[in-house]
């Protein structure tokens, strides 16, 4: 029987703090990296775009997480130490994306 997979969806967040975010666009693949010494979040997961240039975090606050989307605390144990995942959504108002995760298959 072949189950189907569901989307996991994810917010990327603090887009103003890295440089070079300008140019993300819908599409573009991201890498995720496990950000192992964050003193202030054990669950951080950093984000970097194809030249492999800092571009963000995954959000993991109730208050900076997008509904229906997932926090870094929720997908850690779920992905290796990097994973990829593809820009679906840019809110640049808001200084954050939201991200479909790309699953090992």
């Amino acid at each position: 029987m072949n189950e189907k997979q569901t989307a996991v969806y994810l917010t990327v967040n603090h887009l103003e703090d890295c440089q070079g975010t300008w140019f993300l666009k819908v599409g573009d693949v991201l890498t995720l990296k496990k950000d192992k010494g964050n003193i202030y979040d054990d669950e951080a997961i950093i984000v970097y775009d194809k030249n492999d240039v800092k571009s963000g975090y995954v959000a993991n606050s109730v208050c900076s997480v997008v509904r229906g989307t997932c926090s870094a605390g929720r997908i850690y144990d779920k992905i290796s130490d990097e994973a990829k995942c593809i820009i679906r959504f840019v809110m640049i108002e808001a200084g954050s994306m939201i991200c479909e995760l790309q699953m090992d298959r």
